[in-house]
């Protein structure tokens, strides 16, 4: 196989079930929630673009649109950032941990797996701060914009905020355990 169609674990960041349930169940969860964080980019985008057009063509601004640009922007990267822990695709020193990785693996798989450890541990934090929040928007139909003008309810942005940190948290602990047995097995 030549070094160009050689897999390498982010290129298939879900694997089988069979060879790793968890990390298949993980995997496609992280990549539905992915493909929906991409589709909700490209609908942002439509409707700034409609804005601006109403607003300087036709005279007819889209309300909320700030607002909602500034909820979908933040629950964009909670839909986003599981899958780009299990692809190793978190913004990083590439150039440094291949060199790294040339003269010692284990050094790199120690430095991942700690790296993921601190992940898991902040994004259980925020799973932890945000849950009541989340839940509180939820039973008292908290909402945001101008109330008789325009409003949209909270809940859904903060339960993406939910749903991504804890998602993010088992992605990071998968990490972990992937990168321990790549150390066990690091020579």
């Amino acid at each position: 196989m030549s070094e160009d169609t050689s897999a390498t674990p982010e290129d298939q960041f879900v694997p089988a079930f069979s060879d790793a349930p968890v990390g298949a169940v993980l995997g496609s969860l992280a990549a539905a929630m992915s493909a929906i964080g991409t589709a909700a980019i490209g609908a942002l985008m439509l409707l700034i673009v409609a804005d601006v057009i109403g607003r300087n063509l036709l005279d007819l601004p889209i309300t909320g649109v700030s607002e909602i640009a500034g909820r979908t922007v933040v629950a964009i990267v909670f839909l986003q950032v599981p899958a780009a822990i299990l692809q190793l695709r978190l913004t990083r020193a590439d150039f440094l941990v291949r060199r790294i990785a040339r003269s010692s693996p284990r050094a790199v798989a120690l430095m991942e797996m700690c790296f993921c450890l601190v992940g898991a541990i902040v994004f259980a934090l925020i799973v932890w701060s945000s849950w009541p929040k989340f839940t509180s928007a939820w039973a008292s139909g908290e909402f945001f914009g101008v109330q008789g003008v325009w409003t949209i309810p909270t809940w859904p942005f903060r339960g993406i905020t939910v749903l991504g940190a804890a998602t993010a948290t088992l992605a990071a602990l998968y990490r972990v355990t992937r990168e321990f047995q790549t150390l066990k097995a690091a020579p």
